[in-house]
């Protein structure tokens, strides 16, 4: 039986997006990127301001939480907009949270939020087998794709240093010891580590934070490295503040992490995959700049993420609807991931940003 929100569809826009994957559709139907940006200006509209003392009256708190107010501009005013949630599974508790929007600069967090010291609660256990299981399916590839969309920085790493903070079991790593990096990384979850360090051959992975490592605390890095890990932070521009020290001059920091500006998030609201259990910040490229700036960065480039398997040519996409679905990205910012290339200093944006559409941060 076909449901009424499926049988309007089909009224308005036909069968034939059928075979389209549902994560698609909203970038290849006429006007699906107009109603889901209505979809969300009536969110926002209807949804309540209010300050934090009337939040927190209304919201529980969990044992490893905080009420925080927004990081980037210090709004205290909080205006919540999701829920997500998820059941347990195998006999493991369920989650839920809160995510707000600060009124005054659009930052969207989760509130309350994860205090710093407890933050390594959400990798305890066997954190590894996600990381390795089916989220890192295609995960190399997808690091081939972003590295060349920010070539030349990724082309040859003889005679330069690379950390990946929050390394995870190493599968970028790998690459970036393949072709000549003196790499090395850092992470929270114990069992990562060591898996990543059974996995490569010269470049060494460590348990904690950079501050913890001699080695990496002396800075010098040409690049640094967020793999999705930029939405794991509780204090963002600190931790940023701190990469920006390791940075060496001309130095880059790649970030590649869910992206608040997507238009799966204003179609599916709480259901949307950007809410995960472990995600405490949401960031576009409206936000990401005056985080950037406060840490100290020179610039910003942003790359227009697609799609793993549009961009590996793997999409089972007409050619007619794979143009639409680049235009609308392009045009909108609205691609599940964001991508962005950080330059430390002016040297970093002359030598690398030559190809690239640099927004200047001082």
């Amino acid at each position: 039986m076909v449901s009424a929100k499926r049988a309007v569809a089909r009224a308005v826009f036909g069968s034939r997006y059928d075979g389209v994957p549902w994560g698609q559709r909203v970038y290849v139907r006429p006007g699906e990127r107009y109603a889901r940006e209505l979809q969300w200006r009536l969110r926002l509209r209807r949804a309540p301001i209010m300050s934090l003392e009337e939040y927190r009256a209304g919201v529980p708190l969990g044992e490893i939480e905080e009420f925080i107010a927004c990081h980037l501009c210090g709004e205290s005013r909080q205006q919540p907009l999701f829920r997500p949630s998820a059941p347990g599974e195998n006999g493991a508790k369920g989650w839920t949270y809160t995510v707000v929007r600060c009124p005054s600069c659009g930052f969207l967090y989760r509130n309350p939020n994860v205090r710093p010291e407890r933050l390594g609660d959400l990798y305890a256990g066997n954190y590894s087998s996600f990381l390795t299981g089916a989220y890192a399916e295609n995960r190399q590839r997808r690091y081939l794709l972003t590295m060349k969309a920010f070539a030349p920085v990724f082309d040859e790493g003889t005679g330069r240093r690379l950390l990946d903070f929050g390394c995870g079991a190493g599968l970028f790593l790998e690459l970036a010891e393949g072709i000549g990096f003196d790499a090395c990384g850092v992470d929270l979850s114990p069992d990562s580590v060591e898996q990543a360090n059974a996995r490569l051959a010269k470049a060494r992975a460590y348990f904690g934070s950079p501050q913890d490592v001699p080695e990496i605390a002396a800075g010098g890095f040409d690049v640094i490295t967020l793999w999705s890990v930029l939405a794991h932070l509780p204090r963002p521009l600190d931790d940023l503040t701190r990469l920006r020290g390791l940075l060496a001059p001309g130095g880059v920091l790649l970030i590649f992490t869910v992206n608040a500006r997507s238009l799966l998030l204003k179609a599916q609201g709480s259901a949307w995959s950007g809410f995960t259990k472990n995600h405490l910040m949401f960031f576009s490229a409206d936000t990401l700049p005056t985080l950037l700036r406060r840490a100290g960065f020179a610039g910003v480039a942003f790359a227009p993420f697609y799609g793993d398997a549009v961009e590996a040519g793997a999409a089972q996409l007409p050619p007619r609807l794979l143009r639409r679905l680049e235009r609308v990205v392009a045009a909108t910012d609205g691609g599940n991931m964001m991508r962005a290339l950080a330059f430390a200093d002016e040297e970093a944006v002359a030598r690398w940003g030559g190809p690239m559409r640099v927004h200047r941060l001082t």
